[in-house]
């Protein structure tokens, strides 16, 4: 017996489960020099990952959970040059 949840024709389990991957795949946290280097966020997302624990973007296009003092690392280069060329 099946249920219209069961069903791929009207959206069922195999369309949330796809949602899902999708999901999952923009939130995969990258491997890279963000153990390094302090990357440029917008400040709103960086609160938003604070409250909910979701990776954030840099203007490089890093995504990594923030956690430590940015102060204590050097800017990257690649945000840097991004950040400067949209405030000319």
């Amino acid at each position: 017996m099946s249920t219209p949840l069961d069903s791929p024709d009207q959206g069922g389990l195999a369309t949330l489960d796809r949602e899902l991957e999708e999901l999952l795949r923009e939130e995969t946290v990258e491997p890279g020099d963000h153990e390094r280097f302090s990357h440029y966020v917008k400040k709103d997302k960086i609160l938003e990952s604070a409250m909910t624990g979701k990776p954030v973007k840099a203007l490089c296009g890093k995504k990594w959970t923030p956690g430590r003092d940015p102060e204590k690392f050097p800017v990257c280069p690649t945000c840097k040059e991004i950040y400067e060329k949209m405030q000319s």
